[in-house]
């Protein structure tokens, strides 16, 4: 029983040692398809405690064993009661100088799970750690020093994962939030009347909060989704743009909505009109809401993003369960575009708009691999070797959303191209949809890793 998993990343012992003990680490390597939740992380990987939930109210609490620390080369977890007196379970993290350059990591457990259980957790973090690496190495070429970076959303699904990719990277995340802060590197963010030194220090800024949008657009949800992206928006750039020696990016979030609902097979760039619609309304007026930051000589940066590729959120969240259960298939006719990214993909797209002093403006966050939603439809179920012939009939989306919602929204077809990310050569974790699906579903098969290049060389697992 238990499992012993490997494989060789390019980067030093000393960094994939230091990436394991920053905070963040732990959020980055849960899979998102386990119903797990990181409720406090370890201070220290030498004695700290984790502490996960899991379903039923049970609680996953690691102990790190100060016997078997010994960096950069090894440490060590152990599960504690009172879920630990029932199942043995001792985690143990080798690194070490790979013959060919790089660090060969292995994972070495002894519990009496069995490893086929194991096995899919373990691809996934491994492959998480090999991108992450690599993607802070391309960031520290052209911008060696850590960061501050303010952060709205930060309890959100992308921001979240966004703040944990950033701190793993040893920048500092200070969290912009609605209530008193509790922690260090939080700040109360009241955007009626903002403390003018809400963004002193912060060399960067990255505003992703707003009100949800899948729902049904009655007027007072129209009212709401616009007024929380508009007004917070132009109040956090303006108090940018007045702070002498304020911050010198800001990034929003923004959305492929901006080019309407339906376009047919144009190939649409951040260079193309905006479209029509509630949804292109509101992209449009977010953006122009970053004015005052860029007036002021700020680089401003406009995440323009497709539908997200995660179990825990989204489009996917919804699908996941009822593709499992064979009753999955195409949205009508199934030849609408499906502007996707993965996850990880997206929080790329941010660490790069944030420390790559020669991206601005707008900026396509979607995968290069685009697909029609029948393409989606066939590979989802392909991936989880289920069906996927029952046609959703336009009415469906149109119960749940309303008409207006329903064709913005789940009927909506945009053939989006990342043509600012292409021409700066930006390299995708995923950029074809299949393993972007196989990565967050678990579902990748040995050799784990997708691809072969410069992020990783080789894996085995036993």
């Amino acid at each position: 029983m238990g499992l012993t998993y490997s494989s060789v990343v390019r980067a030093e012992p000393d960094e994939v040692f230091a990436w394991h003990s920053r905070p963040g680490a732990i959020t980055r390597l849960m899979p998102p398809w386990q119903p797990v939740r990181v409720a406090r992380e370890a201070p220290s990987v030498r004695d700290g405690r984790a502490v996960l939930l899991l379903p039923g109210g049970l609680r996953w609490v690691a102990g790190h064993d100060p016997a078997g620390y010994d960096p950069p080369r090894q440490f060590a977890d152990v599960l504690l009661p009172p879920l630990g007196a029932a199942l043995r379970w001792r985690h143990t993290h080798y690194f070490a100088p790979a013959d060919d350059g790089g660090t060969s990591v292995v994972d070495v457990v002894s519990t009496p799970v069995p490893a086929s259980a194991l096995r899919p957790m373990f691809g996934y973090r491994h492959r998480q750690l090999a991108a992450d690496l690599a993607a802070h190495a391309r960031a520290r070429e052209v911008c060696p020093r850590p960061l501050t970076v303010a952060l709205t959303g930060a309890s959100g699904l992308v921001g979240s994962s966004l703040a944990a990719l950033l701190t793993t990277g040893g920048h500092r995340v200070i969290r912009l939030v609605r209530r008193a802060p509790r922690h260090p590197d939080e700040r109360e963010w009241r955007p009626e009347t903002p403390d003018p030194e809400l963004l002193a220090g912060v060399d960067a800024v990255v505003h992703l909060a707003g009100a949800p949008i899948g729902r049904r657009f009655t007027e007072a949800a129209k009212r709401e989704i616009l007024a929380s992206r508009t007004g917070p928006t132009r109040a956090l750039a303006t108090l940018a743009a007045r702070l002498p020696g304020g911050p010198r990016t800001f990034v929003c979030a923004s959305a492929v909505g901006f080019y309407g609902a339906d376009r047919g097979d144009e190939v649409l760039t951040e260079d193309s009109e905006r479209g029509d619609g509630f949804l292109a309304d509101v992209a449009a007026a977010w953006e122009d809401a970053v004015g005052p930051a860029t007036a002021a000589g700020i680089r401003t940066v406009r995440v323009r993003t497709g539908i997200v590729q995660t179990p825990r959120g989204g489009m996917l969240r919804l699908l996941y369960p009822l593709f499992e259960a064979g009753l999955g298939g195409p949205l009508g006719d199934g030849t609408g575009w499906q502007p996707w990214i993965e996850v990880d993909d997206l929080l790329d797209v941010y660490l790069r708009a944030v420390t790559d002093p020669a991206l601005s403006g707008p900026v396509n966050a979607v995968a290069p691999g685009q697909a029609r939603n029948a393409e989606y439809a066939s590979t989802l179920g392909r991936v989880l070797r289920r069906p996927a012939l029952i046609p959703v009939p336009p009415a469906g989306p149109r119960l749940l959303l309303g008409a207006e919602g329903a064709r913005e929204l789940a009927q909506a077809s945009q053939r989006v191209r990342p043509a600012v990310l292409a021409d700066a050569g930006h390299p995708f974790r995923y950029p074809e949809l299949e393993g972007a699906l196989r990565h967050v579903l678990g579902r990748y098969r040995d050799p784990i890793f997708p691809q072969s290049g410069p992020i990783w060389e080789q894996a085995a697992s036993e």
